[in-house]
């Protein structure tokens, strides 16, 4: 357990989400009760005045930071975060973006209980890699395919990528604070590269002797190297995962057929 007590809750919706993700959210979170004390942050990025009371209106009923980020630019949810701790100290967060979704009662009783300092914690992993996954499909489109494999092969490592999920994760702010500091994100491309990329937070962190860890629903803690183990990702019909995304319900809805594709990629890479 970490000897700094005090939570803040980092949740991030942009312009580009939908009114159902937010939704969905804050459904989740008045359902489940969080059983220990927290600061709820709501940031806003890139929001209209529309847009932003009907999320205002969703999330009537519950207390709540408002953040409403003041860059004019899509610098992606990273960003956003930082600015917005950067109003706290000494906290330790729960990072959530847009799509993510709470699944158990006592959630954060049990990441508290999880977390500790000088760790980076996630709820689902993953060993995928995009370089290993490229796929040579047409002749006529070599010049491309050898452009793209020299580009991810500069900024990934092959397979197994063994890397926490960005989707929702936990650090000390200064963790994160310095992790982040005079870092640019100008397209998708790089924030993906923040979540498993040759210089992703998980390696940044494992390179700093952090541990890194994912917990289950239960708050049972599974090394980077046992992922798999924890049920929580893109393997069984049911995920044991206590802060869920769209891509677990993605996997959950999908034909068996589909499903083996996604496994196969997420876990085994052939």
């Amino acid at each position: 357990m970490s000897e700094n007590k005090e939570f803040l809750v980092i949740y991030v919706f942009s312009k580009f989400d939908n009114l159902e993700r937010f939704t969905n959210f804050i459904n989740s979170y008045k359902k489940f009760i969080s059983g220990y004390p927290h600061k709820l942050v709501l940031c806003f990025k890139l929001l209209d005045e529309e847009k932003l009371k009907l999320c205002r209106s969703i999330a009537m009923g519950i207390k709540y930071d408002e953040f409403i980020d003041p860059i004019k630019k899509n610098d992606f949810e990273f960003k956003t975060m930082e600015r917005a701790i950067k109003n706290y100290s000494n906290y330790n967060v729960l990072f959530l973006i847009s799509h993510c979704q709470i699944e158990k009662p006592n959630w954060l009783k049990i990441i508290n209980d999880a977390f500790s300092d000088n760790s980076y914690m996630g709820f689902s992993g993953s060993n995928e890699s995009i370089f290993s996954s490229l796929e040579f499909k047409k002749f006529w489109k070599v010049y491309s395919y050898c452009k793209q494999y020299f580009n991810l092969k500069k900024k990934f490592n092959k397979f197994p990528n063994p890397h926490i999920r960005g989707p929702s994760f936990v650090l000390k702010q200064k963790d994160f604070l310095e992790f982040i500091k005079n870092k640019n994100y100008f397209n998708k491309m790089d924030a993906v590269m923040t979540e498993c990329g040759k210089n992703s937070m998980t390696n940044f962190f494992i390179q700093k002797g952090f541990n890194v860890y994912i917990i289950n629903s239960s708050g049972v803690k599974f090394d980077i190297k046992d992922m798999e183990k924890s049920k929580t990702y893109c393997n069984t019909e049911v995920s044991d995962v206590l802060i869920s995304d769209r891509h677990h319900r993605k996997f959950q809805y999908a034909s068996s057929e589909i499903k083996n594709k996604i496994r196969k990629k997420v876990w085994y890479n052939f």
